[in-house]
């Protein structure tokens, strides 16, 4: 199958607001204008064999040199702006004299501390993440006490979170199993069910008062999407663990991560989610402890805006690596591991400020955004050798067709995302996100046949025997064989 790259879409009605990752290789279907993601047909087997095998190997001594450097990262970071606090500031005070311009200087230098800080201690954050996945060391409990420490110093209930996370490892992009970023449908979003006549499944060919109906219910305003963003970035990670948002929608109303009986934990590990809530009971007494001692401003200035930059960044790159109109999410039909895994985007965290920003961003917080797709395949794999594993992973699917790399993750991808990606149809094995107008950027193509046992779930198999060709059957056309 010939493809090309898609590059991103500026027409008004037909993709709004929708951007093509920079690469997920597709192809134009030139009667319907979308781009085609072909559904992945390998094995796990395929995906693990072309890593080299010391990419396997976790070592605790190296894992914790990482620790301290991150945390000796932060030691110079405090030290460096309390310098410039005694010293560079005054001579600011000779040459603008104006009460305004040193407040303005003092408040740029200690925002400029919180930007810093918060993107190294989300490396942190990053390697306790690791720990959850027993990606730290060969020892699981090295894994627990390390991730359990890192972890409740930066407010997460350890166990809790690892938990959940390791069901969205399972059933990443499920629609009803996955555990975070699920798309809503259509019929939670309240709008009028999809009447073939007039609208279209895939997204494609939309009547002008179809999408009109849309828009005046959906709505998608520059400011409304911009104020979203804003309170996910700030907001998201806390509302999540607290109270499920975004989180999977058949879970029962106030999920949430710190009650043992929540239907996220099964019984026998409740004594995991109490210790995880003492964790965080402890990070909140110190936190108490620390305004008490040294005074609330100080607290926050020191630690609670660079957390709250901690958060943000956790929420902008795990929702840009799961989101995106590009990407498809499964029924369960439809739905395998390797699927969910490669379900996800590669992006360059900071990458669009430029080359050296997006080092910074890529080696301050061990490479989670750069190389995410990987971390799904094998979540095992330390970060440290992610980047020689995920090299040799893109090799293995780019010779498939299959490239997995979006656009620069920041907070202008983000704003893009939110106005790309509205709802998905209440049918469909694969489905993709629509914009407000009730298109879509891509649709689902599946290669010929590629192995007989992945074609288990259909109601009938193909009339002719299984083969490898490398055609590719429209996702439309796969849907009537099936129904046959």
């Amino acid at each position: 199958m010939s493809q090309r790259r898609l590059a991103p879409s500026s027409t008004a009605k037909t993709t709004k607001g929708a951007q093509a990752s920079a690469g997920t290789a597709a192809t134009v279907t030139p009667k319907d204008n979308l781009a085609t993601f072909v559904v992945p047909d390998l094995s796990v087997k395929d995906l693990l064999s072309c890593i080299p095998k010391h990419c396997f190997e976790r070592s605790a001594l190296r894992s914790s040199v990482y620790v301290v450097w991150d945390l000796f990262l932060l030691t110079v970071i405090y030290k460096a702006t309390k310098y410039a606090e005694a010293n560079a500031l005054p001579k600011v005070a000779e040459y603008y004299p104006q009460p305004a311009a040193q407040t303005a200087a003092w408040y740029a230098l200690w925002a400029l501390y919180s930007y810093a800080a918060g993107l190294v201690a989300t490396g942190i954050w990053v390697i306790a993440h690791e720990c959850g996945h027993q990606a730290f060391s060969e020892s699981k409990f090295i894994n627990n006490a390390m991730g359990w420490v890192l972890h409740s110093a930066l407010g997460v209930p350890y166990h809790s979170w690892r938990i959940s996370h390791a069901r969205h490892h399972a059933s990443t992009g499920h629609m009803n199993l996955d555990q975070v970023f699920v798309p809503k449908t259509r019929s939670e979003l309240g709008l009028p069910p999809l009447d073939p006549a007039t609208d279209d499944p895939l997204g494609a060919n939309v009547s002008d008062k179809v999408m009109g109906e849309m828009w005046e219910a959906i709505g998608d305003s520059p400011i409304s999407a911009a104020s979203y963003g804003v309170l996910q970035l700030t907001f998201g990670w806390p509302m999540y663990l607290i109270r499920n948002a975004t989180g999977q929608r058949s879970y029962p109303r106030f999920t949430n991560h710190f009650q043992p009986s929540s239907v996220i934990f099964a019984p026998h590990q409740s004594g995991d989610i109490i210790l995880s809530d003492v964790g965080v009971l402890l990070w909140i007494g110190g936190l108490v402890y620390a305004s008490m001692e040294f005074g609330f401003g100080t607290m926050m200035r020191v630690y609670g805006f660079p957390y709250l930059w901690v958060n943000s960044w956790l929420v902008l790159i795990t929702f840009l690596q799961h989101t995106d109109p590009m990407l498809p999410h499964y029924r369960a039909p439809a739905f395998n591991f390797q699927r969910g895994a490669l379900s996800t985007l590669d992006r360059q965290l900071l990458g669009g400020a430029g080359p050296v920003f997006a080092w910074l961003g890529g080696f301050l917080t061990h490479g989670i955004s750069e190389t995410h797709v990987l971390h799904h395949v094998c979540s095992k794999i330390p970060h440290y050798h992610a980047w020689e594993a995920a090299d040799a992973l893109r090799a293995r699917l780019a010779s498939s067709g299959i490239v997995l790399k979006g656009a620069p993750a920041g907070w202008t991808e983000v704003y893009k995302t939110i106005r790309s990606c509205k709802f998905v149809e209440d049918e469909g094995d694969v489905v993709f996100y629509k914009n407000a107008y009730g298109k879509a950027a891509c649709k689902a193509v599946y290669n010929e046949v590629t192995s007989c046992s992945t074609r288990m779930h259909m109601e009938k198999p193909l009339a002719r025997p299984c083969t490898t060709s490398p055609s590719a059957i429209p996702v439309s056309t796969w849907l009537t064989r099936k129904r046959r």
